[in-house]
């Protein structure tokens, strides 16, 4: 290894893991400390052979030439996992696989970075950091309260968790809301199987980094944010401070493709479309997909339905691929069901641009799977929510929008044990968010959750001062760096 050049200012190397989920948060970071912080940034993408991900990944930065991105050469791990991988298996085994790339990657760099970035699904990369004396950090681009989970795990009452796994008590985690059986994370579900073992390994790599960053703010969760900090409660447990620093989310961008579908919006009146989509990664049953589009057509309501393409027995289908399955057109839905709704709904396969739907004034309600980016675009855009939560910590995320912050409704399934939600239900829903006064509460809390939010990024605002001070001690690192360089 040849030294690196000194610089001055902090150079963050930010790398992502696949999925739209996961890049599009390490962007927004990216972009905040660049423009906000002084920092020079690398961000570097670990892809699948997904063909759609290198014009996604333009997309995200295309206003930002000054951005360094670096998408590292496709994973192509299709023989790697056992059978019937989990997603977040799949996930692990992309980065695992990835690390001769960005090794080979950062040894090419005349301004090496000085602090490494990572995703819950990225610790495997610290030792190549401490290699490079670069200073470690993890960016939960999630909840405090699933943040506050996985903190604890390393530490965890071991009866506690096994009671939650075996008898489904619910899992009490300090200083927060107990998880309940029902919306518990697949790691739970099997405390001696790989996935647990690999969340436990994860969870211990992520305690001993130098700084945990959340996508999150304190109003939005006071109690959570304040367990992880403190070092009374959670935070006793990390070796770094916890720096909530959200809400990061995608700003709308100036009307180019799909603009089919604004114009559609511009056409409507005011909040009154629901907009509905599971994501860049969910999919759903046949069966499932019937009862939604019967469901939406009995609601009376105006719809935009981002379809994909029904897949058995998988929910997050799409995941790696948002193309996944083809634009394979629409005879997976009812029969007569588009000539039907032609006057007050439309269908876009596949993707459409969420941001700039969830923002235009006719858009009233959302259908969504509670990824926790769509969560936080939905609240700044001040849209009311029907939680209808797939995979990954989403039904936690469904919790705390219904239960702890009061805007939104969650779909359940008509019987014990079963596995769809009903048009009953569905249309059910979306008319309490639509109509109902319910939907009105909802969106007076909205409004103040978006205040609240911006005020957090704003100049003095809580998570401005979190990435101040995070800044601070990166700049420390440099100068330490620097010193120990010169006296060598």
């Amino acid at each position: 290894m040849h030294p690196p050049m000194i610089t001055t200012n902090p150079h963050a190397a930010l790398l992502a893991s696949p999925g739209m989920g996961h890049l599009i948060p390490m962007v927004e970071l990216g972009k905040r400390l660049l423009t906000h912080h002084g920092f020079d940034v690398t961000i570097f993408v670990v892809t699948t052979d997904s063909s759609t991900t290198a014009s996604q990944i333009l997309q995200q930065t295309s206003n930002l030439s000054s951005l360094n991105i670096v998408v590292l050469p496709p994973i192509d791990f299709s023989s790697k996992p056992g059978p019937n991988p989990s997603l977040g298996e799949q996930v692990a085994i992309a980065m695992v696989e990835s690390l001769p790339l960005l090794l080979s990657s950062i040894i090419s760099m005349k301004l090496r970075p000085s602090t490494l970035i990572v995703d819950l699904f990225g610790t495997c990369a610290f030792p190549i950091a401490r290699d490079f004396g670069m200073s470690t950090y993890v960016f939960f681009a999630t909840s405090a309260w699933f943040s506050a989970v996985t903190i604890y795990v390393p530490v965890i009452d071991k009866e506690m968790e096994e009671r939650h796994a075996n008898n489904h008590e619910p899992l009490l985690i300090p200083g927060c809301e107990s998880v309940r059986f029902e919306d518990t994370l697949e790691p739970f579900l099997s405390l001696d199987g790989p996935v647990h073992e690999g969340f436990l390994r994860a969870a211990e790599n992520i305690i001993s980094s130098d700084g945990i960053l959340i996508n999150t703010w304190q109003d939005l969760e006071p109690a959570s944010t304040k367990a992880v900090r403190e070092s009374s409660i959670l935070g006793r447990f990390t070796k770094g401070p916890v720096y909530p620093v959200g809400p990061l989310v995608r700003n709308i961008e100036p009307r180019q493709e799909h603009e089919a579908v604004l114009r559609w919006l511009d056409g409507q009146p005011a909040d009154s479309v629901i907009y509905v989509s599971f994501g860049s990664g969910g999919t759903m049953s046949e069966d499932q997909m019937n009862e939604l589009a019967w469901g939406l057509e009995l609601s009376q309501q105006r719809f935009v339905w981002v379809a994909r393409p029904p897949m058995e027995d998988e929910a997050s289908g799409a995941f790696f691929d948002v193309a996944k399955g083809g634009d394979s057109g629409p005879e997976y839905l009812p029969n007569g069901f588009l000539e039907r709704t032609k006057d007050t709904g439309l269908v876009v396969p596949l993707w459409a641009p969420q941001a700039e739907i969830l923002g235009h004034s006719s858009t009233g309600g959302f259908v969504t799977h509670c990824g926790w980016n769509s969560v936080l675009e939905s609240i700044l855009n001040v849209v009311p929510m029907v939680a209808w939560p797939l995979y990954a910590e989403q039904k936690m995320n469904a919790s705390l929008l219904e239960e702890q912050l009061g805007v939104a409704v969650r779909a359940k399934v008509a019987e014990e044990g079963g596995r769809v939600v009903s048009r009953e239900e569905i249309a059910m829903l979306v008319r309490r968010v639509m109509v109902d006064e319910e939907g009105v509460g909802m969106r007076k809390k909205l409004k103040e959750l978006k205040h609240s939010g911006e005020v957090a990024l704003s100049n003095l605002g809580s998570s401005y001062e979190s990435l101040c001070q995070m800044t601070k001690v990166c700049e420390l690192h440099v100068q330490g760096s620097k010193a120990k360089a010169q006296g060598a």
